[in-house]
Order: C-alpha cells, then structure tokens, then sequence
C-alpha cells in the first residue's frame, strides 16, 4: 500500500508577509523523515509514504518546526490519498495523466 498526501501549512503571528521561513523549516523537518518521499511544490508538500501514520507524523513535524521558526499559530491542509488496489507513485500519477494527453 502507497499513501500519498499533500501538506500546506499556513504559519501566522509574524510581523511580515513572508512565510518562507517558516515553510522551509517544515519541509525541511518533513524531509528528514524516514522512509517517505517528498517534493516541494509552490502552493505545499507532496509526500509518498508506506503508511498513514507517517503522514500524520509529517504533518506534526511541519507543525513544530513551523512553531520552532516563530509561528505563533499553523494552519494546514492535508489532503490524503490511500490507495489500496495497485502501488502508484507520484510519478506514476503524473505519467498516467501526460499519456492520456498525448491522446
């Protein structure tokens, strides 16, 4: 079984509008997770992982680590995908879209 998921994370309670800062600190917590693939994207974090778990232990590091950055509230978004016919990758994913395109 793969499970994919996407985190957005929203850090609040800085004084600017930047949030880099904060969203560097949380894919880099998120990255440093055993046995799950990540990619950064503009708008979150896509994660490929064994279990459900790990993406939940994903998103409570991208919280503390945000936290740890200066976020004084984190507001995220999760969106799971648990897929339990076939093992699909991302990638596998993004394939099966471009070879319907070509189409």
């Amino acid at each position: 079984m793969t499970v994919h998921a996407e985190i957005s994370i929203v850090p609040l309670g800085r004084h600017d509008t930047s949030m880099s800062k904060e969203v560097a600190a949380a894919f880099d917590a998120i990255h440093k997770i055993k046995n799950l693939k990540t990619k950064l994207t503009a708008l979150g974090t896509q994660v490929e992982a064994k279990n459900l778990d790990s993406v939940l232990q994903a998103v409570e590091a991208a919280h503390e680590a945000a936290k740890s950055a200066g976020a004084k509230r984190v507001i995220s978004t999760v969106r799971i995908d648990e897929r339990l016919d076939k093992a699909q990758t991302l990638q596998d994913k993004v394939k099966s879209v471009k070879r319907k395109l070509k189409k």
